[in-house]
């Protein structure tokens, strides 16, 4: 099974970035820009043929809340995708206690409507990942078995706030909540890869989320660790828009060399096990 673990599907009346801005320098503009219909929605068939023919069996949607940043992209927005293929898509959750209170009613909301994990984006969110107001939402994930994705690293976007991506702020929310599973995305992308990389050598329950990382630098990034090992811990993802491709991906990850054991893991294994696809 081939997962693409981090996918964005903007809406993008309500895109607060510009397109230009929004789009990494690596994008398929052409292929982004197919999926697309004249109002700025994307249309179902269009973005399931594409994931269809880049191999991915199963993806997961992003949503957001981040005014200040991208805007909203409420999970209604992915509705439509993911009734015209249940089986390939699957809805990510996301609070922002500056907006959401109770979070715990949000999110027990975003779970009814079929989500498989909560993503928190304190970057574009502008809060602490360990926020005391943000453990209701914890405390349930734990109780019901919901891995929690929170985004490491910094932002290119106008308004975001790198220092809330360190990986070592969600130290606390491990130390308070044991039995949570926890995937950093981007991998401590930036200045935290020896971090993230030893909180998920250290702890079972946490992962890496590799995506928007350019495949052929991982070596490079997480120098200071056995490939083989680290590897264990990641969970492909695109980041899509934002990559040059789901092939050039997959196949930039297939040509590091890993063991193929490891390389299935990578990319399938990990996030079927993680967000209990099947």
């Amino acid at each position: 099974m081939i997962v693409d673990a981090h996918v964005h599907l903007a809406r993008l009346p309500t895109l607060k970035l510009g397109w230009n801005t929004w789009l990494s320098p690596a994008s398929d503009r052409a292929e982004v820009e197919s999926v697309y219909g004249p109002d700025g929605a994307i249309v179902p068939e269009r973005i399931d043929a594409l994931f269809a023919a880049g191999g991915v069996d199963r993806a997961l949607l992003f949503t957001e809340h981040s005014p200040r940043v991208t805007g909203i992209q409420p999970p209604e927005d992915l509705l439509p995708v993911l009734e015209y293929n249940p089986t390939r898509f699957r809805l990510v959750a996301n609070v922002n206690p500056h907006l959401h209170y109770p979070v715990a009613a949000e999110l027990r909301r975003q779970l009814d409507l079929g989500a498989v994990a909560l993503k928190i984006h304190p970057v574009h969110g502008n809060f602490a990942p360990n926020d005391r107001e943000l453990y209701p939402a914890y405390a349930e994930c734990e109780q019901r078995g919901i891995p929690v994705i929170t985004h490491t690293g910094p932002s290119s976007f106008p308004g975001a706030s790198g220092r809330r991506g360190d990986p070592v702020l969600m130290d606390d929310v491990l130390r308070d909540f044991p039995d949570l599973t926890v995937v950093l995305a981007h991998g401590g992308r930036g200045w935290s890869y020896e971090v993230a990389g030893f909180m998920a050598l250290a702890r079972p329950n946490v992962w890496l989320d590799i995506a928007g990382l350019p495949p052929r630098k991982l070596p490079q990034y997480y120098d200071r660790f056995d490939l083989d090992r680290i590897a264990a811990k990641w969970i492909f993802g695109t980041d899509w828009p934002a990559s040059p491709g789901i092939g050039v991906n997959l196949k930039a990850v297939a040509d590091l060399g890993l063991t193929p054991s490891v390389l299935d893991a990578v990319l399938g294994g990990n996030a079927e096990r993680v967000y209990r696809l099947t």
